[in-house]
């Protein structure tokens, strides 16, 4: 298969849209006849907000979900590959492409919801989001070694509050966390709040208030969320996962629900292994995300309801 200029532009404009840390797109792409290779660009690194690049391959990995979603739209079977022997230069993934193969329903359905999908920071509805729902959610991960699990409100939500309020009480006082993230701050489309709710802490100013942890565990009991773990904690099992969080986001979007990720707070290590030892993790942590139902709405007539979300 040779690529056109129409299908390059069109796969390169869906993998723009992955969620990557702070923006970055520490990715790119080399099309080749029959395949397209996805390579990490260290250089777009971020050494404040993600020290070890776990998020820089995470954000790679939901890029290539993306990746592999456009090439299905087009028409055409795939093959993911990821280098057996480690990354070499930089090669993180291989999408061969096959014979002409008509994309099911589903995948119409997540491609078309790549160009809805945004952050949304605010609160959710008060309505949430069932656990069955949840459940279904979590089983379209889709990667092999890499589990979405549920956060039970009940009897987790405290030990989640004591692990993000301390994430954000460190990084408050982290001096070149904090020069980093006003060299960020330009990028985002409205200042960072003085007053934060965190659950999805991080994003935490020099002066931001921080909510007691009665008040941070009261609201975590009324989100519903799903932590990404993978059996292992190399270069490969963050590309998965970000692959598995990029899957689960996009089918969430595509039910009518909104979503945003959490990693900040498990770049800090006594965080990681908090959330390992307390919720009795049987692999390593890699993200948290947050779904829930936006607060406003609109139906358009003959169409199913849309949700206008917050943006980044």
């Amino acid at each position: 298969m040779s690529w056109s200029s129409v299908e390059t532009a069109a796969v390169a404009r869906a993998v723009s849209k992955a969620p990557s840390v702070h923006n970055t797109q520490p990715w790119a792409l080399e099309f080749h006849p029959g395949r397209v290779d996805l390579y990490e660009v260290p250089a777009r690194g971020l050494p404040q907000h993600d020290p070890d690049g776990r998020d820089r391959l995470i954000s790679c990995g939901a890029a290539l979900t993306n990746l592999r979603l456009a090439v299905r739209t087009l028409g055409r079977a795939t093959e993911v590959e990821l280098p057996t022997g480690g990354q070499q230069a930089g090669l993180l993934a291989r999408v061969n492409v096959g014979e002409s193969l008509l994309p099911s329903d589903d995948e119409v359905a997540l491609y078309a919801a790549i160009f809805r999908r945004r952050s949304h920071r605010a609160p959710f509805r008060l309505r949430p989001v069932s656990r069955r729902s949840l459940r279904a959610l979590a089983r379209t991960a889709g990667q092999v070694d890499t589990e979405a699990r549920l956060i039970d409100p009940r009897t987790e939500a405290e030990p989640l509050a004591e692990l993000l309020g301390y994430a954000a009480s460190t990084f408050r006082d982290q001096r070149g966390y904090q020069r980093e993230l006003a060299a960020l701050a330009g990028g985002f489309p409205e200042p960072l709040p003085r007053e934060s709710t965190l659950p999805w802490g991080g994003l935490v100013r020099g002066d931001t208030h921080l909510p007691h942890p009665f008040t941070l565990t009261d609201r975590l009991a009324r989100e519903a969320m799903l932590l990404v773990v993978t059996v292992d904690d190399n270069w490969r099992d963050h590309v998965l996962a970000g692959a598995a969080l990029e899957r689960i986001w996009l089918n969430a979007v595509a039910r009518g629900l909104v979503a945003s990720v959490v990693t900040q707070p498990l770049h800090l290590h006594e965080v990681r292994s908090g959330l390992i030892e307390r919720l009795d993790l049987a692999g390593f942590p890699q993200a948290l995300l947050r779904v829930g139902h936006p607060v406003t709405q609109q139906a358009t007539a003959g169409t199913p309801l849309e949700y206008q979300e917050e943006i980044r």
